[in-house]
């Protein structure tokens, strides 16, 4: 399939699109507020972006969390990061609960996972990571269906 095969549909509805950076922005702003560390957000967005299979966002976010000063060794185990020690209570709680949103349908987020983000998670940190959660989940399509390139510069 060529590049001119797909659409680019944040440009054709600028709109939607513009809708959706004010949400990710409050989203972002809500999760400051809450308390969480903008390297969690990051991780959030990459790891979500992981599971989508979302290139564009990969590489955008990694790149932006290696500026905000995350280390390579964590973003290399994050796929597996409930087998590394590295990350905290919080950021297990916390990519649990993005991991149980992004997979909704393999089980509508488990009474499990939720109970387990309760435990450590404060109830306006639960919702703020829900909100990035579903608003990378959206970015993610767009890229997808829009087909992003993403090359090697």
């Amino acid at each position: 399939m060529t590049e001119h095969s797909r659409i680019n549909i944040g440009k054709q509805h600028p709109a939607s699109y513009q809708a959706l950076l004010a949400l990710s922005t409050t989203a972002e702003e809500s999760a400051a507020a809450a308390g969480l560390d903008p390297l969690l957000v990051e991780l959030i967005k990459i790891r979500v972006s992981q599971i989508n299979g979302c290139a564009f966002c990969l590489r955008m976010h990694t790149r932006d969390s290696l500026k905000k000063g995350e280390n390579s060794d964590r973003l290399a185990v994050l796929p597996a990061w409930a087998e590394a020690d590295y990350f905290t209570a919080t950021e297990r709680a916390a990519l649990r609960l993005a991991e149980s949103i992004t997979r909704v349908s393999d089980g509508h987020v488990p009474d499990a996972d939720y109970a387990a983000a309760t435990e450590v998670l404060t109830d306006e940190q639960l919702s703020a990571v829900a909100w990035l959660t579903n608003v990378m989940n959206a970015f993610n399509r767009v890229a997808i269906t829009s087909r992003y390139p993403v090359t090697g510069n």
